[in-house]
């Protein structure tokens, strides 16, 4: 234990004799520097022969992970004495119990990954999961479920932050919660700490929003405010001014931290993570007036990481509709025991993609100008992957288990992301129906919001849409955007709409064919197919040490540099066109023979007609 225990007590309940619900979790702090949570599981009608089972996975974050490496001491008791445990798999369990008295596991789970999809603890924060804590209790998973913040141990001044309904809690949110089921369960994670507390309204519905990690020259007055304008406008989308949204509460959780992105959507919250240096900054206000969440801040600037951090918000919170309602039919249901494979991830995560960064301008965040660079990132991101000839977004949803999430030196030349090229299919079709008629990607999501009855939607679901809306069939765009391998005719329609497209000289890296890392040395992350360091038979993981150049007269000494950034070939290399790349591989040295290749072009996006783009943009 880190801290003496505090003096403020929750209520427990007693292990033998659980009030309802019959299923109830206690998790207790066992130590912050052992980085372990204790977690006591009582169930109060057992099975004769009752199996528990951990997740090895979390929805929304496609990958099994194998909860249970973390997962250590599991006991079964009942009247305090132990009964048998058998463990049957990898994550399995099976004790044998009497049916008439209640049955009680502990075991303590090692916590110390910092990211938004399993659990972390340490004597500054504490975060979890109940997929990486809370055994399932197989044959009850539908009952109620009570989840228990112990008291004990909890260092002085933490509180608790969940989307869960509060049964019996204190001012801070230490106490008892509860879930209609585990699913419910698995999809309310919970943080502890000293967090910023900071709420708002939003079309009549009340917002919390935590963070830890943050400095005292954090803007929360301003984060609530701009969080509380890409909400208003969401939840306008799908329901209208006057609508109700299907949540009642919600909750977003950010972990401030210096590196480190990304987010987990939930069905009444979010968790966040993104680096400190992104969160707004008192010295930074557009508006020293603006202060409360109904002010309205300036445009942000084109490249401000807090634009990055407002995308990231808005893209949760979108999910709050489309994937945890609007679901794939294969997610009706989640099998917490294997991969669920859906062809759909280019519609869940790609349109949720295409639509984050439009809030930001719809809501007035970002101006025009900043939103074409947004988008300008996402079409290079994709025309600069040669993986995209390789594998359909469609063949990447499915893949994402073994892919997508398994990045290795290879992934951009065998695979494409479901998300930038999912958000240029959305954008594609939007631009098409925009042009074709009066409809829009808005009116074929609200369309599929009714028919669907929030649940979930099959491909052949998402076809009949455009084709309601549309006026006509989009099979021939589906099949050659979604389950094909061309280029999307997406700059032609981006020219249309009012964008003006041009082409820049691409990064060198790009130009070479190569994704690189420099810090103390020059290291070769990716060598991309097709490219001239390809040819010239350089390798992903390779050190590049120098380059040399042939005299250009008999009789001349070899013209031999040490270089430790990518920009210093370029420099040395003048005008010539070869050169010998000097690497290390592997301890030995090797010599590559580079042949320069010709200027390659990346898109650059600006405003073109202002009137027409607001006609999409608005």
């Amino acid at each position: 234990m880190t801290k003496a225990p505090s003096t403020r007590r929750a209520p427990r309940h007693n292990q033998s004799t659980p009030t309802q619900p019959g299923i109830h979790y206690r998790v207790a702090i066992l130590s912050t520097q052992a980085h372990l949570f204790g977690v006591t599981l009582t169930i109060d009608r057992p099975a004769a022969r009752q199996r528990v089972r951990l997740p090895v996975w979390i929805p929304g974050s496609y990958l099994v992970r194998e909860f249970a490496q973390h997962l250590q001491h599991l006991r079964a008791l009942q009247g305090g004495e132990p009964v048998a445990l058998k463990q049957l798999d990898k994550h399995t369990w099976e004790a044998t119990a009497n049916p008439d008295e209640p049955l009680v596991f502990t075991h303590e789970v090692y916590a110390f990954d910092a990211s938004v999809r399993t659990a972390f603890l340490d004597g500054t924060r504490g975060f979890f999961n109940a997929t990486s804590l809370c055994l399932r209790v197989l044959g009850q998973e539908d009952v109620a479920q009570a989840l228990e913040i112990d008291a004990d141990n909890l260092p002085a001044g933490w509180q608790v932050a969940t989307s869960l309904t509060q049964q019996q809690v204190d001012a801070a949110g230490v106490g008892t919660y509860r879930a209609a089921d585990y699913d419910e369960l698995a999809d309310c994670p919970v943080e502890l700490g000293t967090f910023w507390r900071g709420e708002f309204v939003a079309r009549g519905i009340p917002h919390r929003f935590v963070v830890s990690g943050a400095g005292g020259w954090f803007d929360g007055a301003r984060l609530l405010a701009d969080t509380q304008r890409i909400c208003e406008a969401q939840i306008d989308f799908w329901h209208g001014a006057q609508g109700t949204a299907p949540f009642s509460h919600y909750l977003f959780m950010l972990h401030a931290s210096g590196e480190g992105y990304g987010g987990l959507e939930h069905r009444n919250s979010t968790a966040l993570l993104a680096q400190r240096g992104d969160l707004p900054r008192l010295a930074e206000r557009p508006d020293a007036a603006a202060t409360t969440p109904a002010d309205k801040p300036a445009a942000l600037k084109a490249g401000d990481g807090y634009t990055t951090l407002l995308g990231l918000i808005s893209h949760e919170y979108f999910h709050t509709w489309n994937v945890k309602r609007l679901r794939p039919a294969e997610f009706k249901r989640y099998d917490y025991d294997r991969e669920n494979h859906t062809e759909l991830l280019w519609f869940f995560e790609g349109f949720t993609s295409y639509y984050d960064d439009l809030f930001l301008r719809r809501a007035g965040l970002i101006d025009d100008t900043t939103y074409l660079n947004l988008v300008t990132k996402t079409v290079n991101q994709v025309q600069q992957t040669p993986g995209q000839r390789v594998q359909s977004v469609a063949q990447a949803s499915f893949d994402a288990w073994l892919k997508y999430y398994r990045i290795q030196e290879n992934t951009p030349n065998a695979t494409v992301s479901y998300y930038t090229k999912g958000a240029l299919v959305a954008m594609s079709l939007d631009l098409t129906l925009r042009a074709e008629g009066q409809s829009s990607l808005d009116d074929v999501m609200r369309e599929l919001w009714q028919r669907c009855a929030g649940g979930p939607v099959r491909e052949l679901d998402v076809a009949r849409a455009l084709k309601r809306v549309g006026g006509r069939a989009f099979d021939s765009e589906l099949m050659h955007w979604v389950h094909g391998t061309a280029d999307l005719p997406v700059l032609s329609l981006l020219a249309q709409a009012g964008a003006q497209v041009k082409h820049d000289k691409a990064p060198l890296a790009q130009q070479l064919g190569l994704r690189v890392a420099e810090a103390s040395a020059l290291t070769l992350k990716n060598v991309l197919r097709g490219g001239a360091a390809e040819a010239a038979g350089m390798a992903a993981g390779d050190e590049w040490l120098g380059v040399e150049f042939k005299p250009a007269k008999r009789g001349q000494p070899v013209e031999a540099w040490r270089i430790t950034r990518l920009d210093e070939v370029n420099t040395l290399r003048g005008q010539r066109k070869q050169l010998t790349a000097l690497v290390s591989r592997d301890k030995r040295l090797l010599r590559c023979e580079l042949q320069w290749p010709e200027v390659t072009k990346a898109v650059k996006l600006s405003v073109g007609d202002a009137g027409l783009l607001a006609r999409w943009l608005r």
